[in-house]
């Protein structure tokens, strides 16, 4: 984390339109990364997408944006950001210009009264629970991983789970956004509300986010019960099981036929963390069933199997109490192809059988697929924000994935798009990180906003200099090959 700094702030710099092609050069020399740099290049975090961007900068001072911005203009370039990289999908790729964010994350104001922080967007979240926790605050709801940045996680709509908690972007009381001018413009839902609320799911092509001012909480830890269920209780009972906790989610293992369910819900009392056994949690659980998996890749009969050990390694029942954060999140183990929906919660027990259907013929047929494990099955509140796949609406959201064992490629393809095929039956709708197949004509059926974002998007970037192949893809609808979903895969 940066500190700020009055004295660098004050450092009176020139408009960025009076510098020479020459000038922007040099002012930017010092942030520019060498094309030697390992970060120079772009790989997300599961060696899924990879990018070459004509230039890599590391900006240490937002007012170093525009003349970037500048540059871009003048050599006809796009521009864009790019987080930790935790997005299993193109959507912070491009061939253009890339801003790195890693040293834009200071933290602007504490205010413990009125329990709200302002950072700049490239803060990680593993570091704002740091600051948080200085100041006996926490944010009210996480993810799965804290690896990302605010802004990463604002802009995709990205979610944790309890259905009376909206997504992670509800949280967001303002944000500074600058846009391919350089100007800076405050919003907030009194204030240039339309950039708002499409910045809040913008895909980083509303404008570069500045500042993002969070409504957090008084700090405190979360009790989480742990038991196994069968998929049919599971589904009988769901409006309970939701219902019994803040921060419910399931994880279904297919081959078993069980579920294990997590029930999480905020307390003040001592903390009682999983004890570490390194020999079942890293010998076994990592270790060896990364050896399984590499084996599964020839051998897919053996797939099941290794959900029926990992599901037993975690135990019939149990419970722990930790700091919010050591709950909400948990370590991904793999790298791993993923893919997420929302549907209307409403529909969650049909669309759940209808997979169970589906995946049981898969596992009774000799040839079969063999999905990895588990199915995470999560809920939240419904929302306003124009393209937050809760939009309107409580959602359930079911994610499978296939882990890389040794970084190693896996099928996929034919999984996820039966996957999507089904879900999307029940009004579904991809989560903006991760790799999908949806159309402008897909999302305008299912966002009534989504023609008010693309509007916003045109009217704050009429140059389009914060696209890239994803928006022009999944957004603005443009089907050349430079733009295809598979343009920044190692594998056509």
């Amino acid at each position: 984390m940066s500190s700020s700094s009055s004295s660098a702030s004050s450092i009176p710099l020139p408009p960025p339109s009076s510098c020479s092609t020459d000038d922007l050069h040099r002012l930017l020399a010092t942030i520019e990364l060498s094309s030697s740099s390992p970060q120079a290049s772009f790989s997300n975090w599961a060696k899924t997408y990879h990018c070459r961007p004509s230039r890599t900068y590391m900006p240490t001072d937002s007012r170093q944006l525009p003349f970037i911005f500048e540059l871009a203009r003048r050599e006809g370039s796009t521009v864009r950001p790019a987080g930790s990289g935790h997005s299993p999908s193109d959507l912070a790729c491009t061939n253009g210009m890339m801003v790195r964010t890693d040293k834009l994350d200071k933290v602007l104001e504490v205010n413990t009264e009125k329990e709200y922080v302002v950072v700049e967007g490239g803060i990680s979240l593993h570091v704002l629970h740091v600051v948080l926790a200085e100041h006996g605050l926490a944010m009210s709801n996480l993810g799965s991983i804290s690896d990302q940045t605010i802004a990463g996680i604002v802009t995709t709509a990205t979610h944790g789970t309890g259905i009376q908690f909206g997504v992670i972007p509800t949280m967001v009381l303002a944000l500074d956004v600058m846009l391919p001018t350089g100007q800076v413009l405050h919003c907030s839902d009194s204030e240039n509300r339309d950039l708002f609320q499409a910045s809040k799911c913008g895909l980083g092509a509303t404008g570069f986010i500045v500042a993002v001012t969070l409504k957090v909480e008084r700090a405190f830890r979360l009790r989480e019960r742990r038991k196994v269920v069968d998929f049919d209780t599971a589904i009988r009972d769901l409006d309970q099981l939701v219902a019994a906790a803040e921060h419910p989610k399931l994880w279904w293992f297919p081959s078993t036929g069980k579920m294990r369910y997590f029930a999480a819900d905020r307390t003040y009392d001592p903390a009682e963390p999983p004890r570490a056994n390194w020999f079942w949690d890293t010998f076994v659980g990592f270790h060896l069933v990364q050896l399984a998996l590499f084996l599964g890749r020839y051998f897919s009969w053996i797939v099941p199997y290794i959900g029926m050990v990992v599901l037993w390694l975690g135990g019939e029942q149990g419970v722990v109490c930790d700091d919010s954060h050591r709950i909400f999140n948990l370590d991904c183990l793999f790298a791993q192809y993923t893919t997420e929906w929302s549907i209307p919660y409403e529909d969650t027990r049909a669309c759940l059988s209808e997979l169970k259907q589906w995946l049981d013929e898969e596992h009774q047929d000799p040839n079969g697929l063999r999905p990895h494990f588990p199915i995470e099955i999560r809920f939240s509140e419904a929302d306003d924000i124009w393209l937050s796949p809760s939009y309107g609406r409580r959602s359930c959201w079911i994610g499978i994935v296939q882990f890389k064992p040794y970084n190693l490629p896996v099928s996929y393809r034919k999984l996820f798009a039966r996957f999507e095929e089904i879900v999307s039956k029940y009004q579904g709708r991809p989560h903006w990180a991760k790799a999908h197949g949806f159309t402008p004509d897909d999302f305008r059926a299912t966002y009534p906003e989504f023609d008010r974002f693309v509007k916003v998007l045109k009217d704050v970037d009429p140059t389009g200099m914060f696209i890239n192949p994803y928006v022009r893809r999944h957004v603005l609808g443009e089907h050349s090959a430079e733009v295809g979903g598979r343009v920044f895969k190692e594998r056509p």
